[in-house]
């Protein structure tokens, strides 16, 4: 590894530039799970969910190749998706000053978005390999630089969450179409019907993205329900 080559340089950027690019819907996840955490723990749960989703992401890329191999994988990653959806859709700050669960609040927000970035990065993991060009130093130091703009892009989208709570439903939304993407997308279920076309795809996408906000909705209005 030659620090003064410009090819390293080249490659390190690619890392960097591709992680960043296709680290839009982990950055929805990362500011979904914090948002309702008090605001002294916000900055903790991203700082501490990004970093360890990092470091999954580095030992998932290095055997990216083979994983995605194994079929039903997706399928499990894809419910796995579908219900952190909605569990984030019905994770609502009731307004209780709850201190003595605080702490178990981050934990279960840096938990979700490990899972989550797990689930969702199968497929990322595959562009970052090829920027890599099987260069393990590279690829961690490549992926370590990604934290600090991964952090802020989450940090900003929380920020608009805060003020624009629609974009809360549309965050859960997008899991459901990532969710419905990866049940069509499996190699179990292409060995079994064939390719399925793209139309199919996001038609499935778009299904889970439904299935997501209504359940999503309906759970919601449970607690509501029963408090009257």
């Amino acid at each position: 590894m030659d620090l003064s080559a410009p090819a390293f340089w080249a490659a390190l950027g690619s890392i960097v530039w591709v992680n960043v690019l296709l680290s839009g819907d982990n950055a929805v996840v990362i500011a979904l799970a914090a948002r309702s955490l008090p605001a002294e723990q916000q900055k903790r749960a991203i700082f501490w969910g990004s970093a360890a989703a990092i470091v999954l992401r580095i030992a998932l890329t290095i055997v990216a190749v083979q994983l995605l191999q194994w079929p039903y994988l997706k399928i499990v990653g894809g419910l796995l998706l579908l219900y952190i959806g909605v569990s984030l859709l019905t994770d609502e700050d009731d307004g209780v000053d709850e201190r003595p669960a605080a702490q178990h609040g981050l934990l279960t927000a840096v938990r979700t978005i490990l899972v989550a970035d797990l689930v969702m990065s199968l497929d990322n993991v595959l562009a970052v390999a090829a920027a890599a060009k099987n260069d393990v130093p590279l690829l961690v130091i490549g992926l370590a630089l990604s934290i600090p703009l991964i952090i802020f892009g989450s940090t900003l989208l929380l920020k608009v969450m805060q003020r624009v709570p629609l974009l809360v439903t549309a965050g859960a939304a997008l899991l459901g179409f990532l969710a419905g993407e990866m049940l069509l997308t499996d190699p179990a279920v292409s060995e079994r019907f064939g390719e399925l076309s793209r139309t199919w795809i996001d038609s499935a996408g778009a299904a889970g993205a439904v299935l997501v906000v209504l359940v999503g909705k309906l759970l919601q209005r449970r607690p509501h329900a029963a408090a009257r």
